[in-house]
C-alpha cells in the first residue's frame, strides 16, 4: 500500500511551487492539502504530531497525496525525516537563478511582515552577517534563518543532501526558466515521474507575483492586532461572536486588498548593473549545480 503523502515539492523558495501545488491539486488523481507549507519535516521537534499531520491528507483516499514546502530545500534535517517516514516518496525540486530568486523571496519577506524590516534589498544582503551575530533581527522576526539569504540558494549542498537519502530517480528538478516558458511541457514531465495520467489538461496562470505594501504600518496592523484593539472591537462591535468574526474577516480582506501593489514587469527586476554585480558572487554555485544535475545553465548569467 502506498505511504501517504508520497511526493513532496521540497523547494526553492519563489521558484514556482506554489503554482505547481496549484497546478497538480486540479489533476483527479493527486490530492494536495489546502494549508500551505505544513514544513513538518524541518525540524527533529515539528510543532504538531505525526497524527494531526496526516490529517491533512485525510479527504486523499484513494489518491496520489502530496505537499510543497519550500523550506524543506535548505533545511539540514527535512530530507532525512522525509526518508525515515518514507524510504519510497519522490521529490521535486524547483530553481531559479540565484539574484532572482533572492531579490523575489526579499520582497515576499517583506510582504509576509515581521520577517524582514530592512526595505532596500542590497542593505538587508549586507546585514547578514550582522544577524548571523544576533543583531539587526527585527523584533517580530519568527524564524530568524530567513534573513541568511545566501543559504537559501546553496542549491548543490541542498540537493546533495537529498541525493544522500534519494537515488536520482526518485528525484526530479525543474528548471524556474523552463517552467515559466514551457508550463504545459514541464507540468507534463512531473505528470509522468508521478506516475499519473498525463493527458490531463488545465489552465496555467499566473501565481504569487511579486507585489509590495503601500503602507508597513497597516500590515502590520491587519495582520497582527494588538490584543487591546481586539478587546476594544468587542465593545465597538457588538455582535454575536461569529458574525463580529466575519465581519472583521472582511475589514482585514479589505484592508489587504487595498495595501497590495502588484508590480510592473520592470519593477520585478534589479537593474541590472546591480544584477550582473551580485551574480558574480554566486557564478562558483551555478558552475557546481550545472555539474551536478547535468544541465547547462550559462542562460543564468547576464
Amino acid at each position: 500500500m502506498l505511504k501517504q503523502p508520497s511526493f513532496f515539492i521540497v523547494g526553492a523558495p519563489k521558484s514556482g511551487t506554489t503554482a505547481l501545488c496549484k497546478y497538480l491539486s486540479r489533476h483527479p488523481q493527486i490530492f494536495i492539502p489546502a494549508e500551505k507549507e505544513l514544513r513538518y519535516f524541518n525540524s527533529n521537534d515539528p510543532v504538531f504530531t505525526l497524527e494531526k499531520y496526516l490529517n491533512f491528507f485525510r479527504d486523499g483516499e484513494e489518491m496520489i497525496c502530496g505537499e510543497g514546502t519550500p523550506s524543506y530545500l535548505r533545511s539540514e534535517t527535512a530530507a532525512a525525516r522525509i526518508y525515515e517516514f518514507n524510504p519510497e516518496a519522490k521529490i521535486i525540486i524547483m530553481l531559479r537563478e540565484p539574484v532572482a530568486l533572492l531579490y523575489s523571496f526579499h520582497a515576499q519577506l517583506l510582504w509576509n511582515g515581521g520577517s524582514e524590516d530592512e526595505t532596500d534589498f542590497l542593505k538587508a544582503l549586507n546585514l547578514e552577517d550582522e544577524r548571523r551575530a544576533g543583531r539587526c533581527i527585527p523584533e517580530k522576526c519568527s524564524n530568524v534563518e530567513n534573513l541568511f539569504y545566501r543559504n537559501v540558494v546553496q542549491f548543490t549542498a541542498q540537493i546533495k543532501r537529498y541525493l544522500r537519502y534519494f537515488d536520482k530517480s526518485k528525484i526530479h528538478i525543474i528548471i524556474f526558466d523552463d517552467f515559466v516558458n514551457k508550463t504545459d511541457e514541464s507540468y507534463r514531465e512531473v505528470l509522468d515521474f508521478l506516475e499519473v495520467e498525463s493527458s490531463f489538461t488545465t489552465t496555467f496562470n499566473q501565481t504569487n507575483s511579486r507585489k509590495k505594501v503601500r503602507s508597513y504600518f497597516l500590515q502590520d496592523l491587519y495582520k497582527r492586532p494588538p490584543a487591546k484593539l481586539l478587546e476594544i472591537g468587542k465593545y465597538f462591535i457588538p455582535l454575536p461572536q461569529e458574525q463580529r468574526r466575519e465581519l472583521l474577516k472582511k475589514i482585514k480582506d479589505y484592508l489587504k486588498k487595498t495595501n497590495k501593489q502588484v508590480l510592473s514587469k520592470d519593477e520585478k527586476k534589479l537593474p541590472i548593473d546591480i544584477h550582473k554585480a551580485l551574480q558574480q558572487e554566486f557564478i562558483p554555485e551555478i558552475q557546481q549545480l550545472s555539474q551536478l544535475i547535468d544541465r547547462d545553465l550559462s542562460h543564468w548569467l547576464l
